[in-house]
């Protein structure tokens, strides 16, 4: 069996960024990897991609968007996810389960133990082997990411100009779920440069892969 690594954060703290390096870096030493993403990773995930990240799809309830993110997730992880896990693969996925819980969760303000009950659903019971959590102050995350995004998808950082405050509480959301899962979470500050915060993602995430391919011989 592989090894499910997956980066989370809100919007700028550079998950798609780290992602795409410590991925090029396991390959380099040695590591078979496969970098995917949510929502996307399949043709389903990604049309659903488009229409969930377009500010012309306007707000949603919060069942509907919910309810898209998980349809994209189950096709993900029964097409792309779990097979390359079998192969033994090392697979980095920037965003999971756990941004169902923070955004619609501490976000849409939507019921905890109904998204955990639909996060197993779609995900087959699937949990990630570690969780790179990237903290960044919101202020500093939404003025990165309206930088650096095209405007199809940034109908989550119009909304967050508007009310800054529904951000702030997704982040609180993000570390509440890390300090009830230390063992799982790696928190990384983002607020750095990109090269130090690599840096620390290296020297936290790393040896629990060397203990995976010890342990597999």
């Amino acid at each position: 069996m592989g090894f499910f690594l997956t980066f989370e954060g809100i919007e700028g703290s550079g998950k798609t960024v780290q992602a795409e390096r410590f991925c090029e870096f396991l390959k380099r030493e040695g590591f078979s990897c496969l970098l995917t993403r949510e929502p996307g990773g399949t043709p389903l995930g990604e049309e659903l991609r488009t229409l969930l990240l377009h500010p012309g799809t306007g707000s949603l309830d919060p069942l509907t968007e919910v309810f898209l993110f998980e349809a994209a997730r189950r096709e993900h992880v029964v097409r792309v996810i779990n097979p390359a896990l079998e192969e033994g693969k090392v697979v980095l996925c920037v965003r999971f389960t756990d941004s169902t819980l923070a955004y619609q969760g501490w976000g849409r303000g939507l019921d905890l133990s109904l998204l955990r009950f639909l996060n197993e659903r779609a995900s087959g019971g699937l949990t990630p082997d570690c969780t790179v959590l990237l903290d960044v102050d919101p202020r500093i995350g939404l003025s990165r990411s309206l930088k650096s995004h095209a405007f199809s998808e940034i109908r989550f950082e119009l909304e967050f100009q508007r009310e800054l405050f529904l951000l702030e509480q997704i982040r609180r959301g993000y570390l509440e779920l890390a300090r009830a899962e230390p063992d799982r979470f790696v928190v990384v500050s983002a607020d750095c440069s990109e090269d130090k915060v690599f840096q620390e993602l290296v020297e936290k995430v790393l040896p629990r892969l060397y203990t995976l391919r010890r342990r597999d011989g």
